[in-house]
């Protein structure tokens, strides 16, 4: 588990450099509580933040954040393949800061501590081509095009080469019914539209019209996040079903890192009915598969998590007023039951 003071671990493998004390780093409480899914992760790897899209081949991209200790420095963006999000296959550093990275390649400090990673890179197949959004802590957001047409690219900058798009961090798009292209970030408390190749804005920044009261919490929805007109701090995604924008960020519910979505009819707002998803489920994304079944992604960041960065699924479902919770049936279980993720 990565942190700016260092790495916890705990595992057979031993680690060839020195590690801070595991601890109470994941507990299963919430696993305990019923609060949350017993799923296994899809892989035995270091990732934090973990996205999967569907590709232009009906296969499914996962990448995140990468690295042993991403507080301080990685590589780039990674990006693994999966035919049935049960079996993985690498397909290599896509996208290298020291070969490709330009602007995002520069090292910072962060409370004193040298610094250069990339944070929350998320890959989307959008108009026939990959794109890939990420963002550099004290630095910004940027947006990668294949160059190829391909998802292990190259790629290079769609737009705005020479410096970040904006301040901030976890970019995400989402493309819409229409084929028009959205770019948030953050809290998700604003929102441009793209022009259709990515190159570069079609309109200005707007303002989301978020919850003007964040209660909500998961079973009982009688607590309230801290804050007024916001759903979490950080994380943004957006999907759409049935007609209606869901917009998430992730919030602190209950010591839980957790993604409070809304919804809307319109883009931009106004949202309504702030929720708790699934408990302990934040950072990543929402998706729909290729057989119609939705999944939220997770990697255990908080204390009450079964494990910690590793990237794993959770089936989901919707409730009648359309709120997301955990589906009956969870393929990833560590008791399975007979559905299966193939």
């Amino acid at each position: 588990m990565s942190g700016l003071p260092g790495v916890r671990y705990s595992g057979a493998r031993p680690m060839v450099y020195p590690t801070l004390a595991w601890g109470e780093a994941a507990t299963g409480s919430a696993v305990d509580k019923k609060l949350t899914p017993d799923i296994r992760p899809l892989l035995e790897l270091h990732l934090r933040d973990t996205q999967i899209c569907v590709g232009g081949d009906g296969a499914y991209y996962m990448t995140g954040s990468t690295g042993d200790n991403i507080w301080a420095f990685n590589d780039g963006v990674e990006l693994w393949r999966s035919e049935n999000l049960s079996d993985w296959s690498y397909l290599g550093l896509v996208w290298s800061l020291d070969r490709e990275g330009g602007w995002a390649s520069s090292w910072r400090m962060r409370r004193g501590v040298p610094f250069r990673a990339i944070w929350a890179p998320e890959v989307h197949y959008i108009g026939g081509n990959y794109y890939i959004c990420f963002s550099v802590s004290r630095a910004g957001l940027g947006i990668l095009r294949s160059r190829s047409g391909r998802p292990e690219g190259p790629y290079e900058y769609a737009f705005s080469p020479e410096a970040h798009l904006r301040r901030g961090i976890d970019a995400t798009l989402f493309e819409d019914d229409d084929g028009s292209v959205w770019l948030t970030y953050g809290s998700g408390d604003e929102i441009v539209r793209l022009k259709d190749d990515l190159s570069g804005y079609a309109d200005d920044w707007v303002r989301t019209q978020l919850p003007a009261s964040s209660c909500l919490v998961a079973r009982d929805r009688s607590r309230c996040l801290r804050g007024e007109n916001t759903l979490g701090y950080e994380g943004a995604t957006l999907f759409k079903r049935d007609g209606r924008y869901y917009l998430g960020a992730v919030g602190n519910v209950e010591g839980r890192y957790s993604f409070v979505f809304a919804m809307a009819d319109r883009i931009t707002g106004p949202y309504h009915l702030p929720h708790e998803a699934v408990p302990g489920a934040g950072g990543g994304n929402v998706f729909r598969d290729v057989e119609g079944r939705w999944w939220t992604t997770c990697f255990g960041n908080d204390e009450q998590a079964a494990f910690r960065e590793k990237p794993g699924l959770i089936r989901v479902d919707f409730d009648a007023e359309g709120r997301i919770i955990a589906h009956a049936e969870q393929p990833f279980s560590n008791t399975p039951t007979e559905d299966a993720a193939a």
